[in-house]
């Protein structure tokens, strides 16, 4: 048997994020070893086989499994409250993991049309293998009710959205999937455990981009799922095993360790672009501010609700100009990473209709509300004074 951590019951999410995972080895580490290995030797050809028979539990190859990776993904699990979870390549391997495992040719999944970009990329790439998807408003329950088909499985939905911080009633979601007997599944990038919890709310699995604030400082590029442990060891395990999507030791150890100081860093972000949104809901050249810890944000009461009162570390602004305008601002910067990444304690600004929804139609970026004046902020740890001087260059020549 693989060993647990012992803690107290009842042990809370803070301290979780620094204890759990997998005890130590025999040399007593207080910081989790990293195992770069890519196999693990077995005492005799038996044992061998009854480990890679999946009878009896063992680390056998790193593609399955690792301690390392183990550690981690106990470690998510226990912060989002599910009973299990397995470590991917990346966010978009996750969502790849979640379609292997979960469906087949002639199923149906009804999706926001406000996700990440590539996650929609995604889903329409799967028609060619039978999956159809229908895209829905993000915000209103009645048009995902309305898309259910005998044939819908999964209902997929970010929460918030990026990069108009987007907030759907994950209760109702749940309600909808479960009627239907589907499972709803939530990508919590943005918000983390740290913030939201959405399996407390009624979703059935949590999916993660640990390239964002998991690992926190842009270093590695990672994913996850967290949900029931039945279900990852019947159906996402084996599909694992066969696709290879896996984590590699390293960098579910970056992550690992980012996990340590997830909650201070997003609290701390998130109050910064709270002040940041703020501001710019006061400047001239700005049309429209989208946070939701602003009062204006269309769902900020359900996002209160939600998150823990906390808006987050994203918000988006649409400036006079359209796109020119964007680069401009944009271009001004000085302190400011222009990068479409996000999560870091570096902060970052990028022109998402020319990023990270760029292989999207025109079309499919209007119903999104990607409109080619919007520019995406995501909140680091630099003082909230240089990044206000750094957009109010900008900013002064668009007035």
């Amino acid at each position: 048997m693989i060993p647990k951590v012992v803690l107290p019951a009842g042990t809370r999410p803070d301290t979780l994020a620094v204890r759990e995972g997998l005890p130590p080895s025999q040399y007593g580490e207080n910081a989790e070893a990293l195992y770069l290995t890519s196999s693990f030797v077995h005492p005799d050809a038996a044992t061998a086989a009854r480990r890679f028979a999946n009878e009896e539990e063992a680390f056998v190859y790193s593609r399955f499994g690792n301690p390392t990776v183990t550690m981690m993904e106990r470690r998510l699990a226990a912060m989002e409250g599910t009973t299990g979870c397995i470590a991917t390549a990346s966010g978009m391997a996750a969502i790849t993991l979640i379609i292997l495992a979960l469906l087949k040719s002639g199923d149906h999944v009804v999706c926001s049309q406000s996700t990440f970009g590539s996650t929609i990329k995604l889903f329409q790439d799967f028609a060619r293998f039978g999956v159809q998807t229908t895209f829905v408003s993000q915000t209103d329950p009645a048009q995902w009710r309305a898309a259910i088909r005998p044939q819908t499985k999964l209902l997929f939905a970010e929460s918030p959205t990026n990069p108009l911080t987007e907030v759907c009633d994950i209760r109702a979601l749940a309600d909808i999937a479960h009627g239907q007997g589907a499972l709803l599944v939530v990508d919590n990038c943005f918000c983390s455990p740290a913030l939201q919890k959405p399996v407390a709310l009624g979703a059935d699995l949590v999916m993660h981009s640990g390239t964002k604030y998991l690992d926190g400082q842009g270093r590695v590029i990672a994913g996850a799922v967290c949900g029931p442990e039945e279900l990852i060891n019947e159906r996402f395990i084996p599909a694992m095993r066969s696709a290879g999507l896996s984590l590699s030791p390293f960098n579910a150890w970056v992550v690992l360790k980012g996990l340590e100081t997830l909650s201070i860093r997003l609290q701390a972000q998130s109050m910064r672009a709270l002040e940041l949104a703020r501001w710019l809901e006061t400047q001239p050249a700005v049309e429209r501010v989208y946070h939701p810890g602003l009062t204006s944000h269309p769902q900020h009461a359900l996002a209160m609700a939600q998150q823990g009162g906390v808006g987050g570390a994203v918000l988006s602004f649409v400036v006079r100009g359209g796109r020119e305008g964007a680069f401009a601002v944009i271009d001004a910067t000085q302190v400011c990473s222009i990068t479409a990444n996000l999560g870091d304690t570096k902060t970052s600004i990028t022109h998402p209709a020319s990023t990270s929804h760029g292989r999207l139609s025109e079309a499919q970026r209007q119903a999104a509300g990607i409109v080619q004046g919007l520019v995406r902020v995501a909140m680091g740890l630099d003082d909230i004074a240089d990044i206000q001087a750094d957009l109010q260059r900008g900013l002064s020549g668009l007035a």
